[in-house]
């Protein structure tokens, strides 16, 4: 038993085995940046381009702080993007003047939806547009997906490469209060791990909510459906909503709903249910309430593997909640870098977040800053393959 035990716990990545298989010498991390475009207000925008040891690659782009593009390798050891994208800085800023889908985003200062763009600081109301008719929807009609962020830092070191994104929001922006100093961190680790740590600081009351809206297929991007994928969500209740997809204040079980995936089972298995909170979503679109205490070390929220190609995706946050989306929204209106037209359940998003509308929800765990105070998150998306 303990000579079988040993042979389990020897780790190697699958990436490196790949390499090793077809004779490849590992590569050391690397991160380098050059020019991608000018937005269409004038302003220059770069693209970031992180390898480990193992060859796994992401690329990062100043405007939005979006990820571009994530290259993992399948059972075989192909390289393969497994997010939705772009190639060209213009897909993205068309995307935003159309009212975007957030492909690869930031989002802030809030994410997900607030009531009627309505919310309460310290006593006083506040109003952001509403974007999501009749609420708001991810920080307002110029949310930090719209906006140029400034690179920071980028570097390597013995755990692999990374770039650190900034972002000041002023005093007044989209109606939010408070100037808002935001760093990302995107680290892609010799661990074969894509962490992204957001750290914040508010020099007044304000509230704060940040993801990344990254759209993930496993099978390749612009392959088709993840409906065959399988998905596990370390998650025994979520916040029902309303029509208009605000919670309704209520922590309810998954047990005996579509949304239980305490157990692993095929997206796509109830995804066409008669239930009401489904055909609110139009699909899957709510918020898990991920097992375990949240703001401490990033804990396992769950888990996507796809058949087809041998990919796993785990999630690893210490936020509360994970909102998952089965790309609800994608209608064949835009076309990605391979070409194909992106339609619904063409991609599954996994932003882990605090829950919707929580300034309107006092039993909420509660996403106001307060100077002296840092937000200060960390998502961890860790690739396997079999």
């Amino acid at each position: 038993m303990s000579r079988i035990f040993r042979r389990k716990t020897a780790f190697f990545s699958t990436a490196a085995l790949a390499a090793l298989s077809l004779g490849v010498a590992q590569a050391r991390p690397s991160v380098t940046s050059q020019p991608w475009g000018t937005t269409p207000d004038g302003k220059a925008v770069k693209i970031v381009t992180l390898k480990n040891d193992h060859g796994l690659v992401t690329r990062v782009i100043t405007y939005g702080g979006i990820i571009q593009s994530v290259e993992t390798p399948d059972r075989n050891g192909h390289l393969q993007d497994v997010v939705l994208g772009f190639g060209k800085l213009d897909g993205y800023t068309v995307d935003s003047a159309q009212g975007g889908l957030f492909f690869g985003a930031i989002i802030g200062r809030y994410a997900n939806r607030l009531a009627a763009g309505n919310f309460p600081v310290d006593g006083k109301t506040y109003h952001t547009d509403v974007t999501a008719p009749p609420n708001a929807l991810h920080g307002g009609k110029r949310g930090f997906d719209k906006n140029v962020w400034t690179l920071e830092k980028t570097g390597t070191n013995s755990g692999g490469a990374f770039v650190t994104l900034k972002l000041v929001s002023p005093n007044g922006d989209q109606g939010f209060p408070g100037t808002l100093t935001t760093h990302v961190t995107y680290m892609l680790g010799n661990d074969d791990a894509l962490s992204l740590h957001y750290v914040a600081t508010t020099d007044a009351p304000t509230v704060l909510n940040l993801t990344n809206h990254s759209y993930w297929n496993l099978n390749g991007e612009g392959s088709g459906s993840i409906e065959p994928e399988i998905l596990q969500l370390n998650a025994d209740s979520f916040t029902p909503t309303d029509a208009t997809s605000i919670p309704t204040g209520q922590i309810a079980p998954v047990a005996g709903t579509p949304l239980d995936f305490s157990k692993a089972t095929a997206i796509g298995d109830r995804l066409r249910s008669n239930d009401a909170q489904m055909m609110y979503a139009r699909g899957y679109d709510m918020n898990w309430v991920v097992n375990g205490p949240y703001g401490q070390a990033p804990r396992f929220a769950g888990k996507v593997y796809d058949p087809r190609s041998g990919r796993s995706m785990e999630i690893l946050t210490n936020q509360p909640g994970l909102q998952v989306y089965t790309s609800n929204s994608l209608n064949g209106a835009y076309a990605g870098i391979s070409g194909h037209a992106y339609r619904q359940t063409d991609a599954i998003a996994f932003e882990a977040e605090h829950y919707p509308d929580s300034p309107n929800h006092p039993s909420f765990p509660t996403t106001e800053l307060k100077p002296g105070q840092t937000f200060d998150y960390t998502t961890t998306f860790r690739f396997s393959n079999k």
